[in-house]
């Protein structure tokens, strides 16, 4: 491992795509059907993870990747905070 990465970054390479895939959709599902608050507050949780995880890898990025991920994380903000209200 590199002096400069994270050991949280080195176990998210290790990790199974397919495992974390689901784990997320099955976040995102009990989030949208739980009620109001709940389910925003844990829409909020995974939009604070995808901030933290763009930042990380935002340099090595290409621009229009970069615009993807941006209107992606601004959907989720907006549909937790629709939730929260």
């Amino acid at each position: 491992m590199q002096r400069t990465q994270s050991p949280v970054l080195a176990r998210l390479a290790r990790a199974n795509p397919t495992s974390v895939f689901l784990a997320t959709l099955v976040l995102v599902l009990v989030a949208f059907f739980a009620p109001g608050p709940v389910g925003g507050v844990l829409l909020l949780a995974l939009a604070a993870g995808l901030v933290w995880l763009m930042a990380v890898t935002w340099p090595v990025q290409a621009p229009r990747t970069r615009v993807v991920r941006l209107l992606m994380l601004t959907l989720l903000i907006a549909v937790a905070l629709a939730k929260l209200l």
